[in-house]
């Protein structure tokens, strides 16, 4: 760590885009994007970032840009060893990387799909650099909210509870989970559709629940649960299954 005062580092800050529409990233979100100099944001190695494609409508004209590019993704479990080991050498990388310039003294705008502390990269990032430079948060719109509005669908009344879980969770568990509460999220589908449709099945909330597939963008899907019948769920899809609660 450099031996100069914090006082002289740049900030690193987070901004959250919200759930896909650019018209849905906040008025202050955009004011930080467009004052930015530098921009880094993440990115499959070989694909166009989507929170750049997100985001560039407000970028400034002149602006340096810090892709951070995931050495892998869907190609192995993230519970594989080799995942982990190279999940943590990228987030080292990445960290170092935005460090470099924060003890520059530059400001680094570090762009964050959905809001920055709901299963967000950011907070890799974060972790690993807020006790030595400055971190502001600039919250967004959570993917899932957007998913409500976009499926015309209230989730929780009165008192229900709302339960978020990630599909990655074993079939026990997911049914389990989804049994006791009264409305539920379920993230992270890619490969674990059939693991949890059986899971939603023995749950009993299958018949109520609604696939949405791009939730606010302008390629969205959305259908009843039941007749998703293929395993196919891209990493912007989301289940939710609404809550039947207290209502006056």
């Amino acid at each position: 760590m450099s031996a100069l005062p914090a006082t002289t580092f740049g900030a690193l800050i987070g901004v959250g885009l919200g759930p896909g529409d650019p018209e849905l990233v906040t008025i202050k979100a955009a004011r930080l994007i467009g004052e930015a100099t530098i921009i880094a944001y993440f990115a499959k190695r070989g694909r166009r970032s989507h929170a750049r494609s997100i985001a560039e409508r407000y970028f400034p004209k002149q602006v340096e840009e810090l892709p951070l590019l995931y050495p892998v993704t869907t190609e192995i479990p993230f519970d594989d060893p080799a995942y982990v080991t190279a999940l943590a050498g990228f987030y080292e990388d990445s960290a170092a990387r935005i460090a470099a310039r924060l003890e520059e003294g530059r400001d680094v705008t570090l762009l964050c799909e959905g809001d920055p502390l709901l299963y967000g990269s950011f907070m890799h990032m974060f972790t690993r650099l807020d006790r030595r430079f400055r971190v502001e948060i600039c919250a967004g719109v959570a993917g899932m909210s957007g998913c409500f509005a976009a499926a015309r669908q209230p989730m929780t009344w009165g008192d229900d509870v709302l339960t978020v879980l990630p599909a990655t969770l074993d079939e026990d568990t997911l049914a389990e989970r989804l049994s006791r509460t009264d409305a539920a999220v379920v993230m992270k589908l890619g490969g674990n559709f059939p693991k949890l449709r059986r899971a939603m099945t023995r749950a009993g909330v299958a018949d109520r629940a609604i696939y949405v597939e791009r939730g606010t963008m302008a390629d969205q899907k959305i259908m009843p649960f039941s007749e998703k019948t293929d395993d196919l769920a891209p990493y912007f899809s989301m289940v939710l299954a609404p809550g039947q609660g207290r209502r006056p």
